[in-house]
């Protein structure tokens, strides 16, 4: 992507008193739907409007192999990652569960994954390599590769737009992405490797031990790296490159953003610290399992929706979490205020 195209403005908050006047004169306590208030006041801005609209939501879930996956840093082989996106293809993933429930459409890509798809019906090929290079000898991709993999990304987000839709939500597949995403948290919040590294797809006390142990090699191979693009190039998938690029033409389109879990969330913070506005178009879905994920979460300002333990990736929490978004929308839009309900306001 080119640096023009990495910068987001913040929402115009002249707005701001008139939505939450808006919220307050509902028939309701003043603060009394909570969080959900938060949220109205969030989409409002972001949409520029008193009366925002969900439109057409889409959640891209996006696939890329990692070269360090085959030196043990998950408890399943690389093959799973394929195998997956199969099981997307075919509908039988838990994401495809959550988004059919909830009216949202899915769009899988293929940003890196290490096996020929050929042509397939329902799947984007937007493969920058058949993986990335195994980070504990060198860096995962070129600052090239890295490039393309945004701007992809970006493009992704430019077909959603033509097709009306102005909420998107992401999700990912990738063998080893869990331990990217440890990596990448460490280095751009400063919150120490052990307290970023969790046991992803279900590794034991040794698998762990051995995780631990590999990413602080790689980590001891790079030297210290704090450039949000060069951290993203050292350690990052395909996968979290393409969807960090979705993310900051999401934001610059003034759509809502539906962030997901951990491997997202490192996505999510590189491309702030690329853009820092792109937070005010976010909504944080959950809080993942994974113990890295609530580093990120202060370090992005994110309250998250829910918090079920959730570890599975894939966009399932941003899918289970949508009906919460359109509650946020619809009270604002329907529930009667005080005036038109002729409902007595509290005595001041």
């Amino acid at each position: 992507m080119h640096s023009s195209q990495i910068s987001v403005a913040a929402p115009d908050r002249a707005l701001a008193v008139a939505l939450q006047n808006k919220i307050d004169r509902k028939t309701k306590p003043l603060g009394a739907l909570g969080q959900l208030e938060i949220l109205a006041l969030r989409i409002g801005l972001a949409q520029q409007t008193l009366t925002p609209e969900l439109r057409n939501p889409q959640l891209l879930v996006v696939a890329g192999d990692h070269g360090a996956a085959k030196a043990g840093v998950s408890a399943y082989p690389q093959d799973v990652t394929w195998q997956m996106v199969e099981n997307f293809l075919a509908g039988g993933a838990g994401i495809n569960v959550f988004a059919r429930q909830n009216g949202i459409g899915i769009t899988v890509v293929d940003a890196g994954v290490a096996h020929d798809f050929g042509p397939r019906p329902g799947l984007v090929n937007a493969k920058v390599a058949p993986g990335t290079r195994n980070y504990l000898e060198e860096p995962a991709m070129t600052a090239e590769e890295c490039a393309a993999a945004m701007a992809r990304g970006a493009e992704l987000i430019h077909a959603l737009a033509k097709q009306g839709c102005n909420v998107v939500g992401f999700g990912e597949m990738g063998i080893g992405n869990t331990a990217s995403a440890s990596l990448i948290t460490h280095c751009l919040t400063g919150t120490s490797l052990a307290d970023c590294i969790g046991r992803g797809t279900g590794l034991d006390d040794a698998g762990l031990a051995r995780k631990r142990e590999l990413l602080a090699k790689a980590l001891k191979r790079s030297g210290p790296v704090k450039d949000p693009l060069a951290v993203l190039a050292e350690f990052g998938g395909f996968e979290i490159a393409m969807m960090a690029g979705a993310m900051i033409a999401a934001a610059r389109a003034g759509m809502v953003l539906l962030i997901d879990g951990f491997i997202v969330g490192s996505a999510a913070l590189v491309a702030a610290r690329l853009a820092p506005a792109l937070t005010d178009y976010c909504v944080f879905c959950h809080c993942s399992a994974e113990p890295g994920h609530r580093a990120q979460l202060a370090a992005l300002g994110g309250s998250p929706l829910i918090d079920l333990g959730l570890r599975l990736g894939e966009g399932t929490g941003a899918a289970l979490a949508y009906p919460l978004v359109q509650a946020a929308v619809n009270f604002l839009n329907e529930m009667a205020s005080f005036e038109s309900a002729g409902v007595s306001d509290k005595e001041s």
